[in-house]
């Protein structure tokens, strides 16, 4: 059966996909238009000029398990995660340093656009073993580059300026938010209640406080428009990566809780006038933060974990998607290395739990996939589905086989490897694959007391071996 079909088997008979929806306010149902045959999504994605840390590569778990929850409810999905390879400003108030810049000077790279687009890559090859590692799919998913869309992005301001919603100031180009009423209804903005200096601070360029950049221009550095050299705004590279890879019109449109107030109003703004059409994307997304001892984890307040620290600790890669996952992606929750500790016995539970079943028949446990069901199409409540999974590992009334089955059906929507993870070697250090294929070998040849000292190895670095009929099965002791 393929990964599709396995996805949707599991929500057969299912409940109504229903999402919050930040523009409404409200919990909908989530429904495609009449005609449309896939869902058009776009996530915002990383700034690419350093490693991405787990509160950044928290976003993604999230829009991956929603991609999954929607094919499991028969969607096709078109998902797209930008990367922005080009210097923007590190605020949303279109000031502070460049980020890319920052990036370049950190390593000792010349300034030029050649240099830029090379950093970009080095971390975007990064992010996305990042992203494999949590067993996100990256060969289903497009990873368009800013850089690409230069022409498209000078085209649409040039759109909006003749429009007369753009104008050209000493520092560059500017949208003027004045025209557009429905400024800030995202969230419910209250623009009366931003006082000059407070969101965005007052400069000689802008018209209003709320003005924000589509053009920096910039003399030494970046590419010729019609109004000088230099970039393009942060916001203006998302609207027209959408209208390129997606089209005018969208559905789905994710985040984080920081984008609301600026980045996608502007997004909502600049896209809607140059279509004429409304709106930019049927329903908007955005995930809480991570937390670490209460603060939001960023690098600027030096306050992160990388997945590095991570795998340096012995813990497996997707006892992090587990903790993820134990909190609705609406609530703010906390990291911390207890938690992730507890995050992994539970994770190796279920594993172990899995692959030491026996068969003993069949019986239904139709009411648990129900029940699963409805808990994740209730805006992918993804606790109150491992709570369901835990509820049924512990009924005595069902066999080893129909629980088995279940699980691979949770599993398709959660991503946590747990019928396949004695060949997820992808999860542990290279070192540790190294002595496992060694000591594989060794036993082939009988070699015992050789696999008994790379046994006593692997262990040695924070790790159980298990020989069993199906292989080697190595994970990662429980941390106490």
């Amino acid at each position: 059966m393929s990964f599709l079909s396995s996805l949707r088997s599991a929500f057969s008979g299912r409940s109504p996909l229903r999402l919050y929806n930040t523009l409404s306010k409200q919990v909908e149902e989530f429904v495609l238009p009449p005609g449309v045959k896939q869902v058009r999504m776009y996530n915002c994605g990383p700034t690419v000029y350093g490693v991405q840390h787990i509160g950044n590569l928290s976003m993604f778990v999230f829009t991956d398990v929603l991609r999954r929850t929607l094919e499991a409810n028969g969607f096709a999905v078109k998902q797209i995660i930008n990367i922005t390879d080009v210097g923007h400003l590190s605020s949303d108030a279109d000031q502070g340093e460049d980020k890319m810049t920052l990036g370049l000077q950190r390593e000792g790279m010349e300034l030029t656009l050649e240099n830029m687009r090379a950093l970009a890559e080095k971390y975007t090859a990064t992010f996305l073993a990042d992203l494999r590692s949590l067993n996100i799919e990256t060969s289903r998913i497009q990873f368009p580059r800013a850089s690409d869309y230069i022409p498209a992005q000078i085209a649409m301001i040039k759109t909006l300026e003749e429009k007369g919603y753009a104008y050209a100031a000493d520092g560059g180009v500017y949208f003027d938010t004045s025209r557009f009423p429905a400024y800030g209804a995202l969230g419910g903005i209250n623009l009366e209640g931003l006082k000059e200096g407070a969101r965005v601070a007052a400069t000689s360029d802008k018209r209003h406080s709320t003005d924000f950049v589509l053009w920096k221009l910039d003399a030494n550095l970046g590419w010729e428009s019609p109004w000088g050299k230099g970039f393009p705004g942060w916001h203006i590279e998302c609207s027209a990566m959408i209208r390129a890879c997606l089209g005018e019109k969208i559905d789905i449109h994710t985040g984080g809780i920081e984008h609301i107030p600026i980045h996608h109003n502007n997004e909502i703004a600049q896209s809607e006038v140059a279509t004429g059409k409304k709106p930019l994307s049927r329903f908007w997304l955005h995930r809480a933060h991570i937390q670490i001892q209460g603060g939001k984890i960023a690098k600027s307040e030096g306050n992160v974990v990388y997945l590095s620290e991570i795998i340096e600790r012995g813990f497996h890669l997707l006892a992090l998607r587990y903790l993820f996952l134990g909190a609705h992606y609406r609530t703010s929750s906390n990291f911390s290395w207890e938690a992730l500790a507890g995050a992994q016995n539970a994770l190796l539970k279920l594993y172990e739990y899995y692959a030491g079943s026996v068969p003993d028949g069949h019986n239904d446990a139709s009411a648990y996939i129900r029940r699963f069901n409805e808990r994740i199409n209730d805006d992918l409540d993804t606790p109150g589905g491992l709570a369901v999974m835990w509820e049924m590992t512990r009924d005595d009334t069902l066999s080893a086989v129909s629980k088995k089955e279940a699980m691979r059906k949770f599993d398709a929507v959660l991503g946590l490897d747990i019928s396949t993870y004695m060949d997820s070697t992808h999860v542990l250090p290279l070192e540790v694959e190294r002595l496992a294929q060694e000591r594989k070998a060794a036993r082939e040849s009988e070699q015992w007391s050789e696999a008994d000292r790379l046994r006593e190895h692997i262990e040695s670095l924070g790790y159980s071996v298990k020989d069993t009929e199906q292989g080697i099965v190595i994970t990662p002791r429980r941390q106490n």
